[in-house]
């Protein structure tokens, strides 16, 4: 027992575990709607694509989380505006957004003088050294985003299943779907300080995406996929204390082997008592 709490009794690192666990309960409520809506390739793109606003952030000698906060705002307005003004494809959309922002931050970056160590840090995070600032920033957008989700849940739903239903009924799906684009980016904003812009998708996606194998009802999805995020991420601080590797990537390496050690298992249940399609539906 003591091998397991003697990590915590420091600071940095019982700091790495609240900021950690805060950004994994906001990353399981929205990125349950990322997975549910196969918005994956967007999650994906945004983690990259806030590179340029933190780059600038750091040459100007600004505040990160606001850096991040604008490029994110910028890709997804973006994203909105050139789907609306072509006949592309979303995914072509994003990855045309994708590929300016990441290439932006890289040259931006490349200006400093400690270029492979400033790069690095954006992309890989360091979750060791979270400040308590920091950690009261992750815990509001935390709550905010949390809230966005519960409040905002029928037209999500809505959306998610039946979008022409949903405009049916005056949820207005469009404005759904921009909320939802502002809450990834709000997930990927705050979770950028812990894992780094490169392994921001790990705890947006991993956790929703192993609860969707394992329970049905997206209320149940979301919580399950919290207690997830918060353990992976206990789990993932105490391996790296132990093994020595860099903190974020063991976490997130975690939470994707737990999904294909849960995608195994239950394919292996799955051939042996074999179920209707039906059944594993969310409800």
């Amino acid at each position: 027992m003591e091998m397991l709490l003697d990590p915590f009794r420091v600071s940095f690192v019982f700091r790495a575990l609240l900021a950690g666990s805060v950004t994994a309960v906001l990353c399981a409520c929205v990125g349950t709607w990322v997975v549910l809506r196969g918005l994956a390739f967007f999650g994906d793109a945004m983690s990259h694509g806030m590179l340029p606003g933190v780059a600038v952030a750091s040459v100007l000698g600004g505040n990160l989380m606001l850096g991040a906060a604008a490029s994110a705002l910028v890709m997804s307005a973006g994203v909105v505006i050139v789907s609306k003004a072509s006949d592309l494809s979303r995914d072509v959309a994003v990855g045309l957004q994708f590929i300016v922002m990441l290439s932006l931050g890289v040259v931006i970056v490349s200006h400093s003088d400690s270029f492979a160590v400033d790069l690095t840090s954006f992309l890989f995070g360091d979750v060791l050294g979270v400040s308590d600032g920091d950690v009261v920033v992750i815990t509001v957008a935390a709550v905010v985003g949390v809230s966005a989700c519960v409040v905002l849940r029928r037209p999500f739903t809505a959306l998610t299943f039946d979008a022409r239903k949903a405009a049916t009924l005056g949820m207005r799906p469009g404005v759904a779907h921009a909320a939802m684009l502002v809450l990834v980016a709000l997930a990927t904003v705050a979770s950028f300080q812990v894992v780094g812009t490169l392994l921001v998708f790990g705890l947006l996606i991993g956790p929703p995406a192993t609860a969707v194998l394992l329970v049905r009802g997206i209320g149940r999805v979301m919580v399950l996929a919290a207690v997830l995020g918060v353990a992976q991420v206990g789990v993932g601080l105490l391996v790296s204390w132990y093994a020595e590797t860099a903190a974020g990537a063991t976490v997130t390496l975690l939470g994707g082997l737990t999904f294909l050690a849960v995608l195994a298992v239950r394919s292996a249940v799955c051939r042996v008592h074999p179920r209707n399609d039906n059944d594993n539906q969310l409800q």
